[in-house]
């Protein structure tokens, strides 16, 4: 593509060279930069791409792209253009929508931000669109999906240039509709820049990724820009049951719809019958069993039913659709033992969703049978939440069972110390900590009696365990069903 028509999806605040040269790619990555490239130096929060805009020259890239002035060449070249910006983020995500066609204008496009519940809106409204008749894309934590074909997740929101490439792939793919989670990083890094969204919803917010965002309020207030920026034709759909949920359409200038559980909405639900294979709703007063189960999922759903219709969907033929639905991978998923006893494999990694999945149990079960919890959590995260989450483990189980999750860099014990911290002594002396997870989950399953509930909490769908930075396999499903 010829520069001068690339820079025209950006503001460029100063252009040093010529734009009538072709540029081969587009790469934010110096490893990969190739002769004829364009590069986007970015300052990134380990290293400062900046610095590597020579070494990009040496290798042939034709355009640098930057938004620190300090490094503009002091002698330009003939062979080099330098592209002055705002933000090199925010450049780089319109720039790559460009580069791929604009493919978010020739899809429907609808993101799903929020602390919980993403993953399970974005991939039911996916299976929806598609048992109604339609291509559709996923862009999820779990996988991406064009049309039917799968590829694997490295991110909750890829990359610019990785997210643009799949859209443009579902373009190709006749895709009518896309639904994505939009990260709270992804927004802050200017991943979704230069994307036109349809319509957005929101979950809830709670606690989360405070190592990053620093505090709430910056956490909030990132999630809610992907709301501010929506168009008047877009909608935006949200929880009238979060404090939050208003807050983040206060601006917009979408069409907004709310849905809730507990006051008065556009769209409002609640549980009539519920068991460990479903639930028995009412949604705008009509009936409907669904083989999800928990109060969260229950907005979970409304928020599908709500941009469902927004998308000019029949309302009974969604309610049926909804029916059929699936519980998504590592969400809530039951396994049965013949012993008479049900584990619960749930991806609930904050103290919200944790308090959330422990309270649907505790409301099914019967109260004579025990819940055995088993969780613990990543490292190099938010250290905050830890003492958090087994606060609300402890109290909310009969048994609670500390244990790894994803250590990374830190040492096991160290996360699980961080954790019994939030316990008093007597609680501690009635919980097991147990480092190793495929023990931790074993030792669960062997004190687990019929009519017992174990719930196995932090991983979910994830298969592996990162130790010291290597990924080893390990899935949560495997080592229940290995014991049973």
């Amino acid at each position: 593509m010829i520069l001068s028509d690339l820079l025209t999806a950006i503001e460029p605040l100063r252009v040093i060279g010529r734009t009538d040269i072709d540029v081969h790619a587009i790469q934010f990555d110096s490893r990969k930069v190739e002769a004829g490239d364009l590069f986007v130096a970015q300052a990134g929060t380990a290293v400062d791409g900046h610095t590597f805009i020579p070494s990009c020259i040496e290798k042939g890239a034709r355009v640098i792209v930057l938004d620190n002035p300090d490094y503009l060449p002091q002698q330009p070249s003939a062979d080099v253009t330098c592209v002055l910006v705002k933000s090199s983020e925010e450049a780089l995500g319109r720039l790559a929508h460009h580069w791929y066609g604009r493919p978010s204008e020739h899809l429907t496009l609808v993101g799903v931000t929020g602390t919980n519940g993403k993953t399970t809106i974005a991939t039911l409204l996916y299976n929806m669109v598609r048992a109604m008749g339609h291509k559709a894309g996923l862009l999820s934590t779990v996988v991406y999906y064009v049309d039917g074909q799968a590829f694997p997740s490295t991110h909750t929101t890829p990359d610019a240039l990785a997210l643009n490439a799949l859209l443009a792939q579902m373009v190709e793919a006749g895709c009518e509709y896309a639904f994505m989670e939009v990260s709270s990083h992804s927004i802050a890094q200017e991943r979704i820049a230069g994307l036109q969204f349809a319509g957005a919803m929101f979950t809830n917010l709670t606690r989360d990724h405070i190592d990053y965002h620093k505090t709430f309020d910056n956490y909030r207030d990132t999630k809610k820009r992907l709301f501010d920026n929506l168009g008047k034709n877009a909608f935006a759909v949200t929880n009238a049951d979060d404090k939050n949920g208003l807050v983040m359409t206060q601006n917009t200038r979408a069409k907004v719809y709310t849905y809730s559980t507990q006051t008065m909405a556009d769209h409002r639900g609640k549980i009539l019958e519920e068991g460990f294979d479903g639930m028995l709703l009412s949604i705008d007063g009509q009936e409907v069993f669904v083989p999800l189960v928990g109060r969260f999922n229950v907005s979970n759903l409304l928020c599908i039913y709500s941009a469902a219709l927004c998308l000019g969907f029949d309302k009974l033929e969604v309610l049926r659709v909804l029916s059929a639905l699936k519980p998504v991978n590592g969400r809530f998923e039951t396994i049965r033992s013949p012993k008479g006893w049900t584990a619960i494999v749930d991806y609930a990694h904050t103290p919200d969703a944790v308090d959330n999945v422990i309270q649907t149990i505790r409301e099914i079960k019967k109260a004579t049978n025990k819940l055995i919890t088993v969780v613990g959590c990543g490292g190099n995260r938010d250290k905050g939440k830890r003492p958090m989450m087994a606060q609300i483990a402890k109290r909310g189980s009969e048994q609670l069972i500390l244990t790894s999750d994803n250590p990374r860099d830190e040492e096991p014990r160290d996360i699980l110390s961080d954790m019994t911290a939030g316990l008093t002594e007597d609680e501690l002396r009635s919980t097991l900590v147990i480092e190793d997870r495929a023990a931790a989950i074993q030792t669960a399953c062997t004190l687990a009696q019929s009519g017992d509930v174990i719930l196995v909490a932090g991983k979910g769908h994830e298969d592996y365990q990162i130790i010291k930075g290597v990924k080893h396999h390990f899935d949560d499903h495997e080592q229940v069903r290995k014991y049973i």
